[in-house]
């Protein structure tokens, strides 16, 4: 039973890392930025003072930052816990084989071994669940599902714009993610018209790829962030 808790909570504990991501990355961080904190926060560790900022300054962000302390905290306690219990033998203390844990007895030369038994069967199942959520398929289908599912709830604001530079007379450089109801999904650049609107694309950021100098016959999908140059005013109406 240790056993299969220790699993259970290593498994959710990949899961709830990867919700916190989504999490963080609509609020507006960048996805590797919001990858990292993700795991910083449930692990209260690799918190730099700059990157820390872009947590504490934003009160949604906060608030992820908060849960995702709580519940790492848990499932730490909860993995010790569970680990140290799996590398003892079947054997309640004090009553060495009297009262053995599983529904049969074990053979007596067997106990000792146990404990090595489950170490490697831990081994092998941490080593699993990680092969598992690095596999870019995987990875990409779970948090597609999670990115739905959160805009779906509507838990919080989900930030599609962020003005990296201002110039002057209302110019500037600016991030924004393209939504179902954006003006310009599903069209190639090209046939988006933002030309016309002075708007100019320098890259578009699909998931974990950005695009450098994107051609005039890619298409724009949902959930790409397109960094723009243009009037401040005109990205805004013309792609969100």
């Amino acid at each position: 039973m240790n056993l299969l808790l220790f699993i259970t909570v290593l498994f959710v504990s990949f899961v709830v890392v990867r919700i916190g991501a989504v999490a963080f990355q609509l609020t507006g961080l960048e996805w590797s930025v919001a990858k990292f904190q993700s795991l910083s926060c449930f692990t209260s560790t690799g918190f730099t003072t700059k990157e820390a900022e872009l947590i504490t300054s934003n009160r949604q962000r906060r608030r992820i930052a908060s849960m995702l302390i709580v519940i790492g905290h848990a499932g730490l306690v909860t993995l010790i816990a569970t680990l140290a219990n799996s590398l003892r033998a079947y054997t309640l203390i004090g009553d060495k084989l009297s009262r053995p844990v599983l529904p049969f007895r074990l053979p007596a030369f067997l106990v000792p071994v146990m404990p090595l038994v489950n170490l490697v069967i831990i081994a092998a199942a941490a080593y699993l669940v990680y092969k598992l959520f690095t596999n870019s398929r995987f990875a990409k289908r779970l948090t597609d599902f999670m990115r739905k599912r959160l805009v779906k709830a509507d838990a919080f604001k989900t930030v599609s714009f962020e003005e990296f530079l201002l110039a002057t007379d209302g110019y500037g450089v600016s991030k924004i993610m393209v939504s179902s109801k954006s003006p310009v999904l599903d069209k190639t650049l090209a046939k988006s018209d933002l030309r016309s609107h002075d708007i100019t694309v320098l890259a578009i950021v699909r998931g974990d790829e950005t695009i450098a100098n994107p051609r005039a016959n890619i298409k724009i999908v949902e959930g790409d962030e397109l960094i723009c140059f243009g009037k401040i005013k005109n990205i805004r109406e013309k792609v969100s």
